[in-house]
C-alpha cells in the first residue's frame, strides 16, 4: 500500500533557477500569456488562449486535481524575475498501482537553457521519494523532438507507442510512452 504524499498541503519546490509551487490568482497574465503562445500549445490537446477566462478556467483545473487528489500542477516561477515562466507536474495518479503521469511546459524563451532539466529531475525525486511512486510516466508526440530528447537525457525508456491514440485539433496523433522506475531512478 502506498503510504507516500497526502495531499494536506501543496508542495514548494525550489531548483537553482526556479521555485515550484501552487498557482495564484496573480498567475493569471502569466499563464495566459504561456498558453496563448502557439509554440508553447503545439503539442498539447487545446488550441493557444484567446481570453483571460481560459487562463482562469485551466487554473481552476489545477485546484481540482489537487483537490481530487489526481494529481499536482506545479507554477515554475523563475527565481529573478518572479515570473511564471511554465508549469509542471503529475495527472492520472493511480495510487492502488503507484503510478502517475508527469508532464510540462515552458516559455519559448527559456528552451534550450537546461530549465526543463533540473524541474523534470526536481519532481521526479518529489514522486519516487514523497509520493512514492514506483513508475514515471510520459505521453510525448513523437514529433516533439525536445520532450523525446528529454525523456532520453533523463534516462526514460520509450515502451512503445499508441497509435492514432487521440484526436486533437482536427486529427488523431500518435503518442510515444515514456516512463521510468524507481528501481532506475
Amino acid at each position: 500500500m502506498n503510504s507516500g504524499f497526502a495531499f494536506n498541503g501543496f508542495p514548494i519546490l525550489r531548483t537553482e533557477r526556479v521555485t515550484l509551487r501552487k498557482v495564484e490568482d496573480k498567475d493569471r497574465d502569466d499563464i495566459f500569456e504561456l498558453y496563448s503562445n502557439e509554440a508553447v500549445v503545439k503539442y498539447m490537446p487545446f488550441t493557444p488562449f484567446i481570453t483571460a477566462e481560459e487562463a482562469i478556467n485551466e487554473m481552476d483545473w489545477y485546484h481540482e486535481i489537487f483537490k481530487a487528489q489526481s494529481g499536482l500542477r506545479w507554477m515554475i516561477e523563475h527565481n529573478e524575475s518572479k515570473k511564471v515562466i511554465g508549469t509542471c507536474g503529475f495527472l492520472n495518479y493511480e495510487k492502488i498501482h503507484n503510478r502517475v503521469e508527469i508532464g510540462y511546459d515552458l516559455t519559448p524563451r527559456y528552451w534550450g537553457k537546461g530549465i526543463m532539466t533540473e524541474v523534470v529531475k526536481c519532481i521526479m525525486h518529489f514522486g519516487f521519494l514523497t509520493m512514492k511512486v514506483n513508475k514515471i510516466e510520459a505521453k510525448v508526440e513523437p514529433e516533439n523532438e525536445a520532450s523525446v530528447q528529454l525523456m532520453n537525457k533523463l534516462g526514460f525508456h520509450k515502451e512503445g507507442v499508441l497509435r492514432q491514440h487521440e484526436f486533437e485539433k482536427g486529427r488523431y496523433i500518435d503518442l510515444a510512452i515514456f516512463a521510468k522506475l524507481k528501481s532506475e531512478y
